[in-house]
């Protein structure tokens, strides 16, 4: 599986499909090139609809928050082709993968890791990372596949991007410290940037 070049998932929690178009463009514009829409936001489907139409190919979009199998058929139908979880589920990442999900899946443990590589998921989410801390992702990386994507999500800002990244994770999803609902795109834009200039620094 290839990923976008920056190793960035922007989570838009709470966006609305009357703003979701400006904001993919200023995440586009900026370099971020993975958008996740959480199934809990208002009407998400229609923003992951909308968010497809703005990106036309030039950002991966999805969902984040799918906890059933229900959303993952909606979710589908929409051509969007990722799919974030916040919890290790087997069935709702092997129906995922049936419809061709690209499917990053959320857990705590190895346990949870490993259950989550062995229902099809292609990445793995830390979650909540910051509570864990980077201690904790060199020990995981210990025992879980080398191959498999790792990303922090939970508590991801630029300061402590770089911490996560030489721990071992392949990139991190960024939630409130990068998008918080009502604000404009342009504070999104800046955000962004901030991520991807900590990201540059921190890899060669």
């Amino acid at each position: 599986m290839s990923l976008p070049s920056l190793p960035l998932i922007a989570i838009l929690r709470g966006i609305t499909p009357a703003e979701i178009r400006k904001h993919v463009r200023a995440l586009i514009d900026t370099g971020i090139a993975q958008i996740e829409i959480p199934t809990n936001s208002p009407d998400w489907l229609s923003s992951v609809q909308l968010a497809l139409e703005e990106a036309r190919g030039d950002a991966e979009v999805g969902a984040g928050t799918v906890l059933t199998t229900a959303d993952v058929d909606r979710l589908a139908a929409t051509g969007a082709r990722l799919m974030v979880t916040p919890n290790t589920d087997p069935v709702v990442i092997a129906h995922a993968r049936a419809h061709g999900l690209d499917v990053a899946a959320g857990f705590a443990t190895a346990s949870e890791a490993f259950a989550a590589i062995n229902a099809g998921a292609q990445r793995l989410k830390l979650f909540p990372a910051a509570h864990f801390g980077p201690g904790y992702v060199r020990a995981l990386k210990a025992v879980l596949p080398p191959d498999v994507p790792l990303y922090a999500v939970g508590g991801i800002g630029p300061d402590n991007l770089a911490a996560f990244l030489q721990a071992g994770c392949t990139g991190a999803g960024l939630g409130g410290e990068l998008y918080r609902p009502g604000q404009d795109a342009a504070t999104t834009a800046r955000h962004a940037g901030a991520f991807v200039a900590a990201l540059r620094s921190a890899t060669p």
